[in-house]
């Protein structure tokens, strides 16, 4: 297992991440404790001292099944990391009853590791909100020893990382961000990456696998990195790339089965970074993904000039790119969730004025009506 240096601490460069553990018949909130207990044997046979679990995970139960897993270890054998749930507004009032709670589940008396749960547009204001306390509450639980080290985890763009930081970034030690070959330009993971070192914030990483989808590749893509490398399988890329950043200290994934731990274990049992060749190969095959799902915005703003509904269009249709390439999930309607109603998609009247100065051609007004569609629905 290779390690890296936080500190005094030496983290497993893998971390064990339990969003997504094995369940009964699928069903999300029914873990299987009995093989999540095997394959933490196995992880801390293995070396890996790094465990991250969260209030919302399994619906609520990965912190009681992580929990169990790791009770039958020496305290200071691992490293156990939670979250406080600022994703749901409703939370915020309640940081010192759910912190209680979140240590009761876990079977422990501090946190080595506890963040802000997913800095985003939505939950910005409220983190911030000092009527709530949360900052104040959480310095307060390290100085007291119940939190060993404080950061945070975004989803957020790299204008609310900056103003999270402008605001809390003193008493932030680390930052976890949803980091991958797909997402250094797709989501500007590299300009958060670069916020983050003026910061002088170290990186963790979720979501290196972009939620399995760059475990399998098409074959064409597939084919030109086993040219590169006939040694190595197509997830493995995925972290070879992160060894490649300097700024990355702990990988989460995320896995559900032994096969797949044992998988990546095989991975972080050496340091193989990218040299600038496949550095070069990779990221073009990330382009060629996202080529086959999304519009090809550039961002150049003369679309904006010309719309009466002063709609932002570059950065809706940067969140239409990324719900359409995702098929759905979580990120474009928490980032719509925090516009007035007005500066939605759904406010477009389809005038057409601005696909007459787009260079790209881009049929902004039907994509503006899939986007409201696909929304609602």
């Amino acid at each position: 297992m290779i390690y890296k240096a936080f500190g005094d601490l030496q983290l497993s460069a893998l971390g064990m991440g339990a969003m997504r553990l094995p369940t009964i018949g699928g069903e999300d909130g029914m873990i299987d404790e009995a093989q999540t207990g095997q394959m933490v044997d196995f992880a801390m046979g293995q070396g890996v001292n790094y465990y991250d679990t969260a209030w919302g995970y399994h619906g609520g139960q990965s912190e009681i099944a992580l929990g169990r897993a790791l009770q039958k270890y020496p305290r200071e054998c691992f490293y156990l990391a939670d979250k406080f749930p600022g994703y749901d507004l409703a939370n915020m009032g309640r940081v010192e009853e759910i912190f209680e709670r979140q240590l009761e589940k876990c079977g422990v008396e501090y946190f080595d590791f506890y963040l802000f749960h997913n800095v985003c547009e939505m939950n910005i204001d409220a983190y911030l909100d000092r009527q709530y306390g949360i900052y104040d509450y959480l310095m307060a639980q390290k100085r007291a020893g119940r939190i060993r080290h404080l950061g945070f985890s975004a989803h957020g763009s790299c204008a609310v990382m900056r103003r999270f930081l402008e605001a809390c970034g003193e008493g932030m030690e680390f930052c976890q961000l949803q980091l991958n070959y797909l997402d250094w330009t797709f989501q500007d993971a590299k300009g958060k990456v670069a916020l983050l070192a003026e910061y002088q914030i170290p990186v963790w990483v979720m979501e290196p696998l972009r939620g399995g989808r760059l475990a399998a590749l098409p074959e064409e893509s597939a084919a030109r990195l086993r040219a590169l490398r006939p040694d190595e399988g197509v997830p493995a890329w995925a972290f070879r790339f992160l060894q490649t950043l300097p700024e990355v200290v702990v990988t989460l994934s995320g896995m559900s089965s032994p096969a797949q731990l044992e998988e990546n274990i095989r991975t972080f049992s050496q340091e193989r970074p990218l040299d600038e060749g496949e550095m070069k190969a990779l990221l073009e095959v990330a382009d060629s993904l996202l080529e086959r799902k999304v519009l090809p915005c550039t961002a150049c703003r003369y679309c904006t000039s010309h719309c009466p509904q002063g709609l932002d269009i570059p950065s809706l249709l940067s969140l239409y790119n990324e719900h359409s390439f995702s098929e759905g999930g979580f990120l474009a309607p928490m980032a719509l969730s925090a516009l007035p109603a007005e500066r939605q998609p759904g406010a477009c009247i389809g005038c057409r004025s601005c696909e007459a100065v787009c260079p790209q051609q881009i049929k902004i007004s039907e994509a503006m009506a899939d986007f409201a569609a696909k929304v609602r629905a």
